[in-house]
């Protein structure tokens, strides 16, 4: 299973869950194709996220920021 990740002012609000077949194109997945089929079925910026944290940096949660190239966690201070 893949994971995206919707994007609003560099935030992220909501993260889905979209089956590997839908990523496919000619056999191989491409990233794109899902960020697509995500925008077309719910509207908006889409970017794949690592729920096995092998790129981007970090999973992506809701209420972290993409920074174009790797999400970063809020930074959440002590009360």
């Amino acid at each position: 299973m893949a994971h995206f990740a919707q994007i609003v002012d560099g935030l992220v609000t909501t993260v889905i869950v979209v089956h590997n077949n839908e990523l496919l194109i000619d056999g191989v997945e491409n990233e794109q194709k899902g960020a697509d089929f995500c925008h077309n079925l719910l509207g908006g910026e889409w970017v794949q996220t690592s729920y096995n944290n092998n790129f981007r940096g970090v999973y992506a949660g809701v209420g972290y920021t993409w920074d174009g190239t790797n999400f970063v966690a809020p930074i959440v201070e002590p009360d």
